[in-house]
Parts: C-alpha cells; structure tokens; sequence
C-alpha cells in the first residue's frame, strides 16, 4: 500500500511496544485491572528521536523524488518538528530553513535557546524567529521564492509536517501497530496520542480505516487548539490522507474521537496533570515525556482510567511522539519546593 510513494528511511522498524509493570504497579487499585503499553517512537538513532520522522520520510522522500536540494518549513521556537526537520536534512544532505513563531508567553533564556532551539542551530539549520501571530507557513513560501529565484530547488511543508503526504507516515504506522498486535496476540482497545498539529492522529485514522479497521481505535488528546478545531483539523487531514490511500472513500466526524479537556490554559503551558504524569513516568518506569506534547496526553489517559472510561483487562497503547528536549525548556515547571 505505502510502495508507491517516496521514501526515505529515518528510524529502524518496527519501534517497540513495552508494557508498564511499574506504574502500573504505582498506580495499584487505581489501575482498574487496565493494562497499559507504550509505542516507543521516541526511539530513533535521528536528531534525538520523535514521531516527526515517520512523516519525514515520506517528505523528504517526495523532497528528493521533486529534485529539491533544500527544505523549507515551519514551527513553534520550540518545535519538536522543526528539530527534527533540521536533523533529517542534515542527514539526507538537504539545506534547510525553518520559520519558528514566539507562540508561547515567554522570554526567558532556558526557553528561547535551549532544548529544541538549541539543536535547530547545532543541526545547521538557519532559523528566522517570528512574532507568535505571525503568518509563518506564507512567510515560508515567500521566503522559497526569493530562493527558487536564486536557483534552489526548494520543498515547503507545513506546521508538523501534516500534509496528507507527511501523514502517510503515520498510515503506516496504523499497519505497524496492526502486525504488532497480531504478533503479540493482543487486541488494543485504544492507541492513544497527544494531538498537536493533527497529522499523527489523521495519519492513523486514515490508514485504520484503509486497512478496514475501525478508525475510532484511535484517539488523540488536543493539546494546541480547542477540542472543535482539533476535530475538524484533523477529519480534514484524515480524508486528504485518505485520498491518496483509497480515492473514493471518506471518514465522517464520528470517526474522529478527540479529548480536549487536558490542555490546560493554552498550547505549550504546563498543568498539574502534566507534571504528575512526567514525573510519574521517569520515577516509575525511567522513560521521558515531554511537557507540550506527551505529558499532557499522558496526563489524560491517567485520568480516564482513574475514572473508569476502560473496562479490566482492557489493553490500551499509548503512543510515545517523543520531543524529550523540550524538558531541558521547562526546568522551572517541574522546580520543587
């Protein structure tokens, strides 16, 4: 099914699936008799590891199949994706620019020039930072321009790179998990993943559903827009994946099964229940997530067990998108006093 298309290989396959005996055993009675896993895509040899690189290697595949010799595209200062992006054009031999947008309210140093930011620069990328309204994607463009006009061969992607070809990525990796579960003789309830600029849940519910499984197996926690732009976001990027996997078939706004209550204040802001579930992992199981991403899906998925939204013996995989140096951005959240 995925043959077709370009592609570059940026992470070994298949990336694990491991339970979680000791925060399951932490969380104890709590647990509910839910059994807990996760999909370790975190695990990368790659600019430090992170889902990025699925849809990256279907992007700089269709970058080089295009002849391009240099990649444009977009992100907050903190990108987990523009990190990534950067790494992999390292890698591939691709120039690479990146337009970072000041989306989150703060200024200090930790922030603006360590974690992510700071690996933009060691990977050589050249970085233009923008005020946080800022149009970034049409900044992008303009700035491919001026370099085509130069005689750069230059390939833009969007914000996550979840363009419908970027979200193939995470079609295949609907495939992967699927081969998984056979192999491992377990039938996963849910696949659980956080949901920023959508293109990782559309990616799994467009290759759910073009496999014939039920795309509702997945299901995303929104932590960049409301629960009602995160639904229609990511139904849109569903279907235009879909297009190119089955033509002629489509997902519908049941298929797409969103919780948006986990956020918090804002995209990039810490919660509580980030922090507890960051911590809670490193302390139980030795594993980072991260604390824009990650730690607040995590953070959802505890509570709907808490809460009773899984039934015992409920297998539930989690999804692990990486984004770990974006820890070293948030030292004075997870300060103890």
């Amino acid at each position: 099914m995925f043959d077709r298309f370009p592609r570059l290989a940026l992470l070994d396959r298949p990336t694990p699936i491991q339970p979680l005996p000791r925060l399951s055993a932490a969380l104890g009675e709590a647990l509910n008799g839910v059994r807990l896993f996760v999909k370790r895509d975190d695990l990368a040899a790659v600019g430090g590891g992170g889902n990025k690189l699925r849809k990256l290697e279907f992007l700089l595949g269709a970058a080089r199949a295009e002849g391009a010799d240099m990649v444009v595209t977009v992100g907050a200062l903190q990108s987990n994706h523009a990190r990534l992006t950067a790494a992999a054009a390292a890698r591939e031999g691709f120039a690479c620019e990146l337009f970072l947008t000041k989306s989150v309210p703060r200024t200090d140093v930790a922030y603006t020039g360590n974690g992510n930011r700071f690996l933009d620069d060691l990977f050589g990328a050249r970085v233009h930072e923008l005020p946080g309204d800022a149009d970034s994607l049409s900044a992008a463009e303009a700035r491919a321009g001026v370099l085509r006009a130069q005689g750069r061969r230059v390939y833009v992607f969007p914000s996550g790179g979840s363009s419908p070809v970027g979200c193939l990525g995470y079609a295949a990796c609907a495939a992967e998990i699927l081969a998984q579960s056979t192999a491992m003789g377990e039938d996963f309830t849910r696949i659980l993943v956080a949901n920023g600029s959508a293109g990782t849940h559309a990616g799994l519910a467009a290759g759910l559903f073009a496999m014939g499984h039920d795309p509702k197996l997945a299901k995303s926690y929104a932590v960049l827009a409301t629960q009602a732009q995160a639904e229609a976001e990511t139904l849109s990027k569903a279907n235009a994946t879909l297009a190119l996997l089955k033509p002629g078939a489509s997902l519908s706004s049941a298929d797409i099964v969103i919780d948006g209550g986990h956020r918090g204040p804002g995209y990039g802001i810490p919660t509580d229940a980030m922090r507890a579930a960051v911590r809670l992992m490193a302390r139980s199981e030795g594993v980072l997530l991260d604390p824009v991403y990650s730690g607040k899906a995590f953070g959802g998925l505890l509570h709907d067990v808490r809460t009773g939204l899984y039934q015992p013996g409920d297998a539930v995989l989690f999804l692990m998108t990486g984004g770990v140096p974006g820890l070293f951005a948030y030292p004075g959240a997870f300060a103890e006093t």
